[in-house]
C-alpha cells in the first residue's frame, strides 16, 4: 500500500520562508509525477504544484507561482516544497500526493490514501 508522509510544517511570520518534505513508500518513486496539495480550515483540499518523475518539469498554480519551488530526490524518495514569501492565505495543512496532473491550470490527483498533513501557520 501507497504511503506518504509530510514533515517541515510549523509557524511561519509572514514574508519568511519554510521547507516541506514527503517521503513515500509502497511505490516506485522515481517513476511518479508528485504534488503538493493544500487545505485551508473551511475549505477543499486544493493542488498547487506538481512536478514530473524526473525533476525536469513541474507546473505551479497562480496563487503560489514565483514564491513556491517543488523539487525532488528520486535517491532519497523525498519530494520538496519551498515556500517562500509566505502570507496568511498560505496557510493550511499540506499534503503530498503521486499521480499528479495538471489540467487547464489547476492540480489534481487520483490518491485516496492521504497522509497525515503538515500544518502550515503563517503569523503576522
Amino acid at each position: 500500500q501507497v504511503q506518504v508522509v509530510e514533515s517541515g510544517g510549523g509557524l511561519v511570520q509572514a514574508g519568511g520562508s519554510l521547507r516541506l518534505s514527503c517521503t513515500a513508500s509502497g511505490l516506485t518513486f522515481g517513476n511518479k509525477d508528485m504534488g503538493w496539495f493544500r487545505q485551508a480550515p473551511g475549505k477543499e483540499r486544493e493542488g498547487i504544484s506538481c512536478i514530473g518523475w524526473s525533476g525536469s518539469i513541474a507546473y505551479y498554480t497562480d496563487n503560489v507561482r514565483g514564491r513556491f519551488t517543488i523539487s525532488r530526490d528520486n535517491a532519497k524518495k523525498t519530494l520538496y516544497l519551498q515556500m517562500n514569501s509566505v502570507n496568511a492565505e498560505d496557510t493550511a495543512m499540506y499534503y503530498c500526493a503521486p499521480d499528479c496532473a495538471n489540467r487547464e491550470g489547476r492540480i489534481y490527483s487520483s490518491f485516496g490514501n492521504w497522509g497525515p498533513g503538515t500544518q502550515v501557520t503563517v503569523t503576522s
